[in-house]
């Protein structure tokens, strides 16, 4: 599969962005259960919903149908191919998401770290089904499919001894950089995939030349295989999730059907969202996944509350100022203690995880 290009010219010469040089610590690694030495993992909170198969598949792309009647349509123009491939490819990934459920749960937290679409792990399936030892022909390695210029930027060990490309944990992290600098870009997930795969570079040629950013309107001017790889994303999508979302939308249909809620990290608290939020000190193992659920807030709402919470309280011995809702700053207090056990027994559950 063709990789994409290097990033950091393009950013650096067009954006100004920055690409972190710095992988996550030892001590990261360990939060999750997993050893700096070792491409090993846990079994974490999120599940997967019921692949969608067989008759089933048909069914997603009615408009009356597609996964109830407030799901995202599929785009008109992607029907055809995505139900081939659905139709060719449901039954092995079907079978696929058994044995990589550990490795998806761990993508889901990392994602999630970064304020990310959880979502976003059906790249690594379609880039090397999830394998940490697959080698394109043009030299990507590892479940991210980096290559080596690629990966050192985004500061992962690449050289004779070592290839943290291969290291499930790391080039997530790395992936993970990689995928919010090139929505910093474009702020369209699909426009994202396509640069993940074609550079940066490509999708900004294909842009200028159709005249649009809308990837169904500048498809045919981006090579055939940056093109189905955006559809092949989004027909897996399909199989694990049983119908879109977030990103497998470009940015107008976003908008359309989510409204301007947008992403997480791209967006700030409202004047309004300022105005009614309290404040409170938390010091601890609490865990971000675990106090939105029991609030009941989405974790893209959550991080745009609280920037950066797992980091910084993984980091700091102060704690974190925690901000919500009056209301769920209400929930959150009446429920702590047990909101606090969940994440204590969140990470030690990481402890004794087992090599895969």
């Amino acid at each position: 599969m063709k990789q994409f290009l290097m990033l950091g010219a393009f950013m650096a010469g067009t954006l100004g962005l920055t690409v972190a040089q710095t992988i996550q610590s030892p001590a990261r690694t360990q939060q999750y259960g997993i050893s700096s030495n070792a491409d090993t993992t846990i079994q974490l909170a999120a599940n997967l919903n019921s692949p969608a198969s067989g008759n089933e598949i048909s069914g997603l792309f009615d408009k009356q149908n597609a996964a109830g009647p407030s799901a995202p349509r599929l785009n008109p123009r992607a029907v055809a191919f995505v139900d081939d491939y659905m139709e060719k490819y449901s039954k092995s990934l079907q079978d696929m998401k058994g044995w990589a459920l550990p490795y998806f749960n761990m993508i889901d937290a990392v994602m999630i770290e970064y304020g990310l679409p959880r979502e976003l792990k059906y790249l690594a399936v379609i880039e090397s089904k999830m394998k940490a030892g697959a080698t394109s022909w043009a030299g990507a390695v590892g479940p991210w499919q980096l290559m080596r210029e690629t990966a050192i930027k985004l500061g992962l060990k690449v050289n004779k001894k070592v290839d943290e490309r291969r290291n499930y944990v790391k080039s997530t992290h790395a992936a993970a950089r990689y995928l919010k600098d090139l929505y910093a870009i474009y702020g369209d997930w699909l426009l994202v995939i396509a640069s993940y795969n074609a550079g940066p570079g490509t999708v900004q040629r294909a842009i200028s030349k159709s005249g649009s950013k809308n990837f169904w309107d500048l498809q045919y001017y981006l090579p055939s295989e940056t093109r189905n790889h955006v559809k092949k994303f989004i027909g897996t999508h399909y199989i694990f999730e049983g119908g879109g979302g977030l990103t497998t939308l470009t940015k107008s249909e976003t908008v359309a059907h989510y409204g301007q809620q947008l992403y997480a990290f791209n967006r700030k608290m409202t004047a309004e969202e300022t105005s009614d939020a309290r404040s409170q000190q938390v010091a601890g193992k609490y865990q971000s996944h675990i106090v939105a659920r029991h609030v009941g807030m989405e974790m893209e709402d959550f991080n745009r509350y609280n920037p950066d919470f797992d980091k910084v309280m993984a980091a700091s011995a102060n704690g974190y100022e925690l901000k919500l809702p009056a209301g769920k700053m209400d929930t959150f207090n009446a429920n702590k203690y047990q909101i606090l056990q969940e994440s204590v027994q969140f990470l030690l559950s990481g402890s004794a995880a087992s090599t895969l």
